[in-house]
């Protein structure tokens, strides 16, 4: 058998008070798709800054090509041939792609000028692209490229290093189907030709195609393996929380009330000459699907007042909505958007100014914020939404995703929401959280809330929502009732085949 490339060897790594990782051992092969899942927190990303250099672990042994050594530098890392594509992109968005892969490494001319060769640094650069089918050229900018083309851009970079190991880490969290599908692709065909990949995702179903076995991680420690023809969601599932997860659908406690969000005839600036006409009732979670580029999220940044609207009306319990985000604000409709990082949190201040900001007259006395009501809020929300964290003055940044989001959730919770518009609610978040942010949605549903739930996520929409509204480039193409969901049903309307609903 050929010999493992690099071995962890009961990894251990202590910080005050935490143990991140507990004898944790894993190895890798050439030619070989290890799948590593965890729910956050369970030491995925901790044990990947071991092997990448940035920490040094307590205890342990790294084995590179048969050597050991008990800590690694990013050097040494990076001469092994190890290299990491990031969930988020480090790319450079005013270079072209030739000089984003070679950044610090340019060939040079002309002597004591150092001036960048970009002749051939195209030469170089070209192979590379052909070699993954990218259909961009070394002299493409970077701003010009969808996701998935930065992604696959991200991996060129990684093979530009003499990769044998790469490391993916929710490489598709961003990407359509479609485009999940070219990733998964490339990374079969490199598997072919002999590089390893380490691949961490909350999307387990890509892992039930391309993983040739499963590592799994909960609280630092390794609690078990699947191998290929083990490999299955429920295993996964199973090890990753130590139980069986329940069936995610729970009905509402009682039936859907009076019209809360009425949409009528607004047309956005994406889609200038559609009309959009939709009914969110009291007590009910609506979901809202479509393709990507179908015009969900615009519709929600238009009803949230973030973009204008371009004709028609929207109503918040029978009282017209003004222009703007305040207004939102003051009518009760609240956005947790799309991009929580960059959209739903200030990520360098801590949970409780996070949770406060969006309400500040409503923790200030005599026009002065009061710390004590700031904390005060911020606790009990912590407490409701069992935000894992020692206190809320821990800055939201280092939190998981789940965590982050359930900040973004409590922030608008604090000040009870009349409609809750949810744009991809668990992007990037483990199973056991995106368990939880159901039962919380369907919680406010059953307390009378209006949940709108924005999701590319078949399996979550068919599982969570009591209806679905699904639009195809910019209008709704038809709404479906619980009994008639389905994924022929969804995808069917969202390619614009409406007659099939």
């Amino acid at each position: 058998m050929t010999d493992a490339i690099l071995k962890l060897r009961n990894i251990t790594k202590h910080y005050p008070g935490v143990k991140a990782l507990d004898g944790v051992s894993l190895e890798v092969y050439p030619g070989e798709i290890v799948g590593l899942v965890g729910e956050n927190g369970a030491g995925k990303s901790t044990l990947m800054k071991v092997l990448g250099g940035v920490i040094q672990p307590t205890a342990g042994e790294i084995i590179i090509d048969g050597e050991s050594h008990p800590a690694v530098t990013v050097a040494q890392s990076m001469a092994a041939g190890i290299a990491f594509v990031h969930q988020e992109l480090n790319l450079f968005e005013n270079l072209n792609v030739a000089a984003n892969i070679y950044i610090g490494r340019e060939p040079l001319k002309g002597g004591p000028l150092k001036l960048v060769d970009n002749k051939a640094l195209a030469a170089k650069v070209q192979p590379l692209l052909d070699l993954l089918g990218c259909d961009f050229k070394p002299t493409t900018m970077v701003s010009e490229l969808s996701l998935a083309q930065q992604q696959l851009l991200e991996i060129v970079r990684a093979l530009s290093q003499d990769a044998r190991v790469v490391i993916l880490d929710e490489p598709t969290s961003s990407l359509t189907l479609s485009e999940t599908d070219r990733l998964l692709t490339v990374v079969e065909n490199l598997r072919a030709k002999g590089v390893a990949f380490i691949f961490i995702t909350h999307r387990l179903n890509e892992l039930m195609r391309t993983a040739d076995r499963v590592v799994v991680l909960r609280d630092g420690q390794n609690v078990g393996h699947l191998g290929k023809d083990e490999i299955s969601h429920d295993a996964m599932i199973r090890l990753m929380i130590g139980r069986d997860l329940k069936a995610v659908y729970v009905p509402p406690t009682t039936a859907p009330g009076e019209t809360v969000l009425e949409i009528k005839g607004v047309r956005t600036t994406a889609y200038p000459t559609q009309t959009v006409d939709l009914a969110l009732r009291r007590g009910e979670i609506l979901g809202m699907a479509g393709l990507v580029g179908s015009g969900r999220s615009e519709l929600a940044r238009a009803a949230f007042g973030i973009d204008p609207v371009r004709g028609g009306t929207i109503h918040v319990a029978g009282t017209a909505l003004g222009a703007g985000p305040r207004a939102a604000i003051a009518a009760g409709l609240y956005l947790v958007p799309e991009d929580r990082k960059h959209e739903g949190l200030i990520l360098d201040l801590s949970i409780a100014e996070n949770i406060s900001l969006p309400d500040l007259p409503g923790v200030s006395t005599n026009n002065l914020v009061s710390t004590s009501e700031v904390k005060t809020r911020a606790d009990r929300m912590k407490g409701e939404l069992d935000i894992r964290a020692p206190d809320t003055a821990v800055i939201a940044g280092t939190l998981s995703g789940g965590n982050q989001q359930k900040i973004v959730l409590a922030k608008w919770l604090a000040l009870n929401p009349k409609v809750l518009i949810c744009d991809e609610p668990t992007r990037g978040i483990d199973v056991g959280a995106k368990q939880e942010i159901y039962n919380m949605m369907r919680k406010l549903a059953d307390n009378g809330v209006g949940v709108l739930m924005i999701s590319s996520d078949m399996e979550e929409v068919i599982a969570v929502s009591d209806r679905v509204a699904v639009m195809h480039e910019g209008r709704i193409s038809g709404i479906l009732e619980r009994n008639e969901l389905s994924e022929q049903s969804i995808l069917t309307l969202a390619t614009g085949n409406d007659e099939a609903a």
